[in-house]
């Protein structure tokens, strides 16, 4: 594999905060078992899958890691959780910063095409063709906090209450953690009583338009920034097209790009 390659897919400031995330390996007594893998060229064997598309047995045997073994470690470190705990870790690390705006997040989704699995439903705006969402919450200027994945044919407003309860607790420059925006906006598809009454419960002030009388057009002066970063998740070509049948291993997935884009944000500040 092309170090320039394996910098450019996963940098020392992206496996610094990753490193100490993974299950450690240990022998058993007996013998036998799973032997030890190259840790580092595994999870950039997991980044080059999401990157560019490909599937599993096409990846390239200069990783220095059998297309099998990636995918046995994409797998452990789905179940036990690592692409949460590394988005969390690049959110404390910004958040730390101050560069995490809390005055306000923003919810949108798009669709994926789906070629199999769990998590699917027919999409009432592609003639019905089976599909999943993916549900995002940011922050103010478009870093996403909080995702979710769902059937094409759950409505938008059934993932609002838990992105927004989902949404991980982060540190501050100042003071304590934190993990509820002073505003929520969101189009009209997340109105309803039920969901203004929740959050104005939590402190949280919404902002979304009310069906038939205002149009979600005036939030685009916020909106657009979700809707930026949206099509940066898209970017990762993985996610254009879901073949993965788990929906665990779906939502791995854009668990790590968003793990991703925000080192990138990490990254820029160290520049």
């Amino acid at each position: 594999m092309s170090v320039d390659l394996s910098q450019r897919l996963v940098p020392d400031g992206l496996w610094e905060l990753a490193a100490p995330l993974p299950p450690k390996f240990t022998s058993r007594p007996q013998g036998g078992g799973t032997a030890p893998v190259d840790e580092r060229a595994a999870f950039t064997a997991v980044v080059y899958v999401l990157t560019s598309g490909c599937a599993w047995r096409h990846l390239p045997e200069t990783f220095g890691v059998s297309p099998a073994t990636a995918h046995r470690r994409f797998a452990l470190w789905t179940e036990a959780g690592l692409w949460r705990r590394l988005h969390r870790e690049v959110l404390d690390e910004l958040g730390a910063r101050g560069e995490v705006d809390w005055t306000a997040a923003i919810v949108d989704a798009a669709s994926v095409q789906r070629k199999g699995g769990r998590l699917t439903g027919r999409n009432p705006v592609d003639r019905g063709k089976k599909g999943s969402r993916l549900h995002v919450l940011s922050d103010a200027q478009g870093l996403p906090l909080a995702l979710g994945v769902s059937g094409a044919s759950v409505h938008d407003g059934q993932a609002l209450l838990p992105l927004v309860a989902g949404t991980p607790a982060v540190r501050s420059r100042r003071g304590p953690r934190r993990r509820r925006p002073g505003r929520l906006r969101a189009d009209k598809a997340y109105h309803s009583a039920e969901k203004l009454t929740w959050l104005r419960e939590r402190g949280i002030v919404p902002r979304i338009a009310r069906p038939g009388i205002e149009s979600s057009k005036r939030l685009g002066r916020h909106r657009w920034k979700i809707g930026r970063s949206i099509p940066w998740l898209f970017g990762y070509r993985r996610l254009t097209v879901r073949y993965e049948r788990k929906g665990s291993h779906f939502l791995a997935f854009p668990g790590l790009a968003v793990a991703l884009t925000c080192c990138k944000k990490l990254a820029q500040l160290a520049t």
